[in-house]
């Protein structure tokens, strides 16, 4: 499973720095740099609530679900 954080993005159509948006939502810049890099294992729903109020946006415009090769494969595979 690849789960694409779009976090950098909206933060580029926003106009807000990383530090601006770290300091409005209570989150350090860098477990907001791990954030928008994708180097966690998961996200509060607070924390996303939190992003998303303050760039006005939705869950689904931060995070992309990405199927895996293997998955895709195996799928084609339980069609046939």
């Amino acid at each position: 499973m690849a789960i694409i954080v779009r976090l950098d993005v909206m933060l580029a159509k926003r106009k807000v720095r990383s530090n601006e948006l770290a300091e409005a939502i209570g989150i350090t810049q860098s477990n907001l740099s791990l954030l928008k890099s994708g180097h966690v294992r998961g996200v509060r729903f607070s924390t996303l609530d939190a992003i998303c109020k303050a760039l006005d946006c939705q869950p689904g415009e931060l995070l992309e679900y990405v199927p895996d090769e293997k998955q895709v494969k195996l799928k084609k595979e339980a069609q046939r």
